[in-house]
This record gives C-alpha cells, structure tokens and sequence, in this order.
C-alpha cells in the first residue's frame, strides 16, 4: 500500500510564501534591464528598477563596486612614499564607487526587499559581468538563492529562452573566483609598481602586465625599421603573344638584386622567339574568410573606416544592447554552434535591407544549412562569432558608426553562407634562349561569395594592404590576369618589348590600431629568441590581454602619453621608450600576463585554487617594489616648455595625445592641463585630410599638414554658404566637448592613471 503524504500546515505556509516571493533581475546597464523587464512584463515603474507580478529588474552602471583604494586601509598609504611599499593588505576590500553610489543603493534595496526570495544573475556573460553581479550583491550582504542568465543576444527571443532555462549560479562559482583574481592581482602589481615608479622618479609613470608588453612590440617594431637597410631589386616583364609575360628566375623568384642580371637576360631574349612549353588549367575554389571576433571585426573597420578598437567596441555594445541587432560584442571565437543553425534562416531575413537585400532573397530561396568551416562546438567556449540577431534593424535608426559595424557583420555573416567561389586558373610557362617566363590567368566560373567582395568594392569600403609587414620584402608574386588568349604547349610566340621595373625593399611600417591588435593576439612573432614553451603558452592563452580588454589597453597608452598617433600610424613617445628602461624586465615580457592568463582559465574551470595564485602574486609584487626602488635608473623630462603651471609655477610638459596637443603639469600631484589643439573631422578642401583646430575665441583656426589655414569664423561662412558640412550647433557641441575634456583632471596621483586599472 503506497505512503500517503500529508505536509504539515507549517509547511504549507513556507510554500505559500515561496509562491509569493519574486524574483529580483540584475542586469549590467540600464538599456538592457528595460528590455528583460519588457519581456517580463514588468512596467510599473520604480526609481532605478522595474516591477511585474513575477519580477523585479534593476540594473547596474557598468561596475558599482569595485577594489577598494589604498587610502582605506589606513594613514600609512594616504601618501605616496617608497618606505611604505609594497601594498600587501591581509584582505583586499571592496568599496561602493562614488559616482554611481545612488544606483548601488537602489540595487541593494531591492535586494534587502522581504518580497524577493531568489536573485537572477543578467549581467554580461563573461568574467567580467560575473564580477559585476557578484560584487553588488557580496557587499549589499545578503545571502538569497541565486540562478544565472547566460545568453549571448539581447532579443525578445533569447531573453525569453534564457529565462525559460536558467541555470544555477553554483555553476560559475569557479568563474567568479577566477574574475577577482585577476581583480585582486592586478591591483596588488598594477598599484605597487605604479606607485614605486612615479614616487622614485616623481613624475606620473605606470606600468601593467599587458601594457607594458605592448610596449615593448611597439618599440621592437620602430627597431626593426630604424635597423632596416634598404636594396634595390629588379623584374622583367615582356609583351608576347597578346599579354605581359613575367620572367622567373632558377630560384622560382620574380625578381633579383643584380641589374646586371635582369639586363642581360633583356639582352638575350629581345626580339627572339619563345616556346609553350606547359599550359596548366586547374578548377580553383576560394572560400570566405571565417565569421568575425571582437580583434578581427576591430582590424577591419581600423582598415576601411579608421576606426580605433575602443571605438569599434562602442560601436558594437550599441548594436548589441541599444538596437538588439548584433549578438555579444566581446567574443574570441569566430565558430557557431549546432543549436544556432536553425536560426540562420531567421538572422538571413533579419538582414534584408540595405545593400545585401539581393544576396538574402538568394539564400532564402533554398534551405540554409550549417558547415564545418563555421559551425564547430569544440571551438566556442562562452560566446559564438558576432552575427546578426534575429531581430532587424531600420538602417536609417543607426549613426555612421553604428551602420558601418553593422554591415561588416552582416556581410561576413552572408559570406559564409553562400557557396565558394569557383574559377578556372590557368599558368602557362614559356621559355626563350634558356630563360622561363610565366603568365596566370583566372576566369571566375561561379562568383558564390565573392558577391559580397563586389558589393563592396562598389561601395569603396574594402581594406587597403597594408603591405610593408616583413621586413626585406621584394617584388609580389605574379599577378593574376583576368583572362588570356587560348595558348598551346609547343607553340612559337615572338617577344615584343620588354620593360625592366627596379623597386627598393621596403621596411616594415609602423603599427596601426589593426596591426596592433593583430601583434597583441599573436606577440610571438614580434618577439625574438621566444623559447618553445613561451610560444605555447601565449598560443593557449590568445596573446596579450583578451578580446574584451585590448582596446582599453591601447586607449590607456595613448591617455597616459606613452604612445602617439602620426597620421594612423602609432608611435613611441619618449616617456614610452623610458618606461621600457624603468620597468621591471618581468613586466615588459609578454610571458608574465601569457602565465596569468592561462592560471586564471584554470580557475576557471577548476583546475587551481585562487589562494594559491594570490601567495604567488603577492610575492611577485614584494620582488618587483624592491627591484624598483633599488635601481639607479633615472627619469628625464624632454618636452618641457617654458610656459609655467598657474596653479603651482612649475614647467609645463607639451604633450601629444591621439586626438590633438595639450599642456600638463609636471607635477604629479598637481593635475593641471589646458588643451592647446584637437584634431577635427573637419577636412581640408585642398587635400582632404582632417585638420587640426587650435586657439581660442576669435582666433581659433584650423591648419593641415599640407599648410592650408583656416579661422574658423571663415570655415563656418564657407560651410554655411556649401549648404553642408558642420552646424554652429555641432561646433559649439564640439567646443564644449573640448573644454570638458581639458577640465578633467589628468595627473591626479590616483584617481585618473589608476582608477579601473585594466593594466
């Protein structure tokens, strides 16, 4: 006979309350709350969160907490003294960050409501957004059961399957742990060898476990092209037969260093007659670059657009929580999973405007399966590639910026839906008094995905070759002609003229924000005498920094003066070449953060104990303060001016930032600064490159490098009589955005170089 069970009127009590009880929502930024409330149908308004029958949702700033600062933790660090370093508390605490201190408070309201019995994890799904969550609630104390939203696009639909498959927070324990690690040892590092450089040498200098590693590429790279010795080298082309026959050498090269060679081969072939001696067709494919990550969608819209990686990532963060149009931004993965598939044809149609209409009714023609080349599990680990959300878009609704990421991502989304490219290449080989000469032709069968490469050149937006990468680098291979007349092998073909074209090799070029990220990724190949386990390390790892932090890393360097931007080329300032000389050698090797990196993947997945990196990195920072302080290496200024500081008479320092020139204070501790010029979008009706706008009030100007001059009261006149170009509105906007900017503390000892600290 089967028990029967009775609960106790205690316990029907207890679930009548749990059925009551709702659940509270804690999304990462404001946008993304309101639209999880929309689709749970909460409406009714609070100050900061909103409420349904089911739910509360409340949202944080980005971070509300963070590590506390030095001074907190007693007298002893309220100033900046060598005898007081390293900064080792016993525990490390976490303080409310003032400026975002009344959100915080909503939020643990919320959290401390009788009403709420379980909290939903929403923010970021990452180690970051996990650190977001975990933080407001640990220092709001209160202990609630906790479930995980771990979605990778913010459209009704995936909010809604999210929700309908929550899973438990126990689940990324282990990630969380791994977040504050790396929280923790990059202030302990960070903090210590900022604040024992800039107190030895008394001027604002920092140093990190990635910045200063990119650094160093940077400076290997301006080595590289100073130590460059340039040669001369020559090719030989000759009119035979219809088209342009390439000679090649015995060493299957295009070119030689000899004139004297290349002239005597002209010598001996002029006005002779060659012979077929092989004619080759092969059926070619060529199939689409993969799916984008974060780096490489950064890469190209550097390339076509100009566009810095911070930038790039703004760009991206709207279209993914603002326009619900592109999925999550801070991806290393460039592979789909299996469970996406079955949304592809849904995403296709999502993207029918603007230029690829054409390419998505294609598609959509017939069913739209998923392939190796870009659906694999084993090769996505919290995030897929960037694609286009279910969800369209009206074009018109996206700024410039906005637009331009968008159909990036659609356009590569499309390519690797349609088929290869096919073609039939054809080389024939020819040989004239001893020497080869060769010709490659191509004749496009099936464009497949090539279409999307039309379209794009119709619209003047392919990247330009940055060329110049290798040093040493001679002549390209052959070039492919489009067609070639039918050619048979034995056939006699006289030679016409010939041309000899003489080039010089080419050092590499400076690093743009793409190149830079690609060295980032891969700081292996800027580096030498890298050891094998080095090269490994940094292969498992992805490079210096991630996907997510590359960007502030690069906007760091350029904000605190150590590089500069010629053109759209990045350079090494002086401060940046003597940081080098300053640091610890540990933290200009890549090996430091490749070694972090790995520890805290295995953190993450459980494989280490965070308590055992923390001793680790606690020793490490005590090894690197007294390396620093024992040093007698010394810091020199060389961009003084003989302009004094108002607010304490000292020298200003002229400095380039990558926007423009300002004035600072040497002084650390003094902060001030006046901007002296901004690069503009305005451009030069003489060469159209934008211009430099210096001065102020009525003598405010504009200059080009080419040497056009322009006050900006004629500027004005010529744009408002063009019936185009920059409002009085976008000028006054863009003025005061200066004046803001120039109103920012910039040497403050702590709050400016080190706040966040994403070293």
């Amino acid at each position: 006979m089967p028990v029967i069970y009775f609960p106790s009127k205690k316990q029907e009590l207890q679930e009548r309350v749990v059925k009551n009880m709702k659940s509270l929502v804690i999304a990462e930024k404001p946008s993304v709350g309101k639209d999880i409330a929309r689709v749970l149908g909460c409406s009714k308004g609070g100050n900061g969160f909103l409420e349904g029958k089911e739910y509360v949702v409340t949202w944080a700033l980005g971070h509300l907490v963070e590590l506390s600062d030095p001074e907190s933790y007693g007298e002893q660090w309220k100033t900046w003294n060598m005898e007081t370093l390293p900064m080792l508390p016993e525990k490390l605490e976490i303080q409310v960050i003032p400026k975002t201190g009344k959100q915080y408070q909503t939020v643990k309201a919320q959290l401390h409501r009788k009403d709420i019995g379980s909290i939903v994890i929403a923010t970021d799904a990452g180690r970051e957004g996990e650190l977001v969550a975990r933080w407001i609630i640990l220092k709001s104390g209160v202990r609630k059961p906790m479930k995980r939203l771990w979605i990778s696009s913010v459209t009704d639909r995936a909010i809604r399957q999210g929700f309908e498959h929550l899973r438990d927070a126990k689940e990324y324990e282990n990630l969380y742990q791994a977040a504050v690690a790396r929280a923790e040892a990059d202030w302990l590092v960070g903090l210590n060898a900022t604040r024992a450089l800039t107190v030895k040498h008394n001027a604002q200098l920092s140093c990190g476990r990635v910045q200063t590693p990119t650094l160093a590429i940077i400076a290997r790279r301006e080595a590289q092209i100073k130590e460059f010795q340039p040669q001369s080298y020559y090719s030989l082309s000759v009119n035979a037969g219809g088209v342009s026959w390439q000679w090649k050498s015995k060493e299957n090269s295009y070119s030689v260093f000899s004139e004297k060679t290349i002239r005597q081969v002209l010598e001996k072939v002029t006005n002779s007659t060659g012979t077929v001696e092989e004619v080759k067709k092969k059926l070619q494919k060529s199939y689409a670059p993969q799916l984008y990550d974060l780096t490489s969608l950064q890469q190209d819209a550097n390339r076509m657009f100009g566009f810095s990686a911070k930038q790039t990532l703004d760009y991206m963060q709207h279209l993914y929580e603002r326009h619900k149009a592109l999925t999550y931004p801070r991806t290393d993965s460039r592979y789909l999973t299996q469970d996406i598939v079955e949304t592809l044809p849904e995403r296709v149609r999502a993207c029918r405007c603007g230029s690829y209409g054409r390419i998505c009714a294609q598609l959509l023609k017939s069913p739209i399966k998923g392939n190796k080349s870009f659906v694999d599990d084993k090769k996505v680990s919290d995030h897929h590639a960037i694609i286009p959300t279910e969800q369209g878009v009206s074009l018109n609704s996206l700024e410039y910026g906005e637009r331009k990421i968008y159909e990036l991502v659609i356009s590569r989304f499309l390519a690797v839906l349609l088929p290869p490219c096919e073609y039939e290449q054809t080389q024939a080989v020819l040989s004239c008094e001893g020497e080869l000469f060769t010709v490659k032709g191509k004749t496009i069968l099936h464009p497949g995905w090539q279409e999307i490469r039309n379209i794009q050149k119709e619209s003047g937006i392919l990247p330009e070759e940055e060329g110049g990468e290798d040093s040493g680098k001679t002549a390209p291979e052959i070039e492919m002609q489009d067609s070639l007349p039918v050619f048979s092998k034995g056939q006699r073909i006289l030679f016409g003229d010939g041309k000899i074209t003489e080039g010089r090799t080419k050092p590499p070029l400076p690093f743009t924000e793409a190149t830079l990220l690609a060295a980032m990724e891969n700081p292996v190949r800027y580096m030498e005498n890298a050891s094998q386990s080095l090269k490994k390390t940094l292969g498992e790892t992805g490079g210096l920094g991630t996907v997510a932090t590359r960007a502030d890393i690069i906007e760091k360097l350029f904000h605190s003066f150590m590089i500069e931007k010629k053109d759209r080329y990045i350079h090494l300032t002086s401060k940046g070449r003597q940081v080098l000389e300053l640091a610890p050698k540990e933290l200009v090797s890549p090996q430091l953060t490749a070694q972090w990196e790995q520890q805290l993947a295995d953190i993450a997945k459980g494989k280490a104990r965070k308590k055992d990196f923390e001793a680790e990195i606690r020793s490490y920072t005590a090894d690197i303060v007294k390396e620093i302080a024992i040093s007698s290496k010394t810091y020199r200024h060389d961009n003084l001016t003989r302009k004094k500081c108002p607010d304490c008479g000292k020298l200003l320092l002229e400095v380039n930032h990558k926007n423009g020139r300002m004035l600072v204070c040497q002084d650390r501790e003094c902060g001030y600064r006046k901007t002296l010029s901004r690069i503009t979008n305005a451009r030069c009706p003489q060469c159209h490159k934008k211009m430099e706008l210096s001065g102020e009030g009525e003598n405010q100007r504009f200059t080009c490098v080419c040497g056009y001059r322009e006050k900006l009261s004629a500027f004005e006149k010529r744009k408002k009589e063009s019936g185009g170009g920059v409002s009085k509105k976008d000028v006054s906007r863009y003025l005061n955005q200066m004046k803001k900017e120039a109103d920012e503390p910039l040497n403050n000892a702590f709050a400016s170089a080190f706040a966040k600290l994403k070293l």
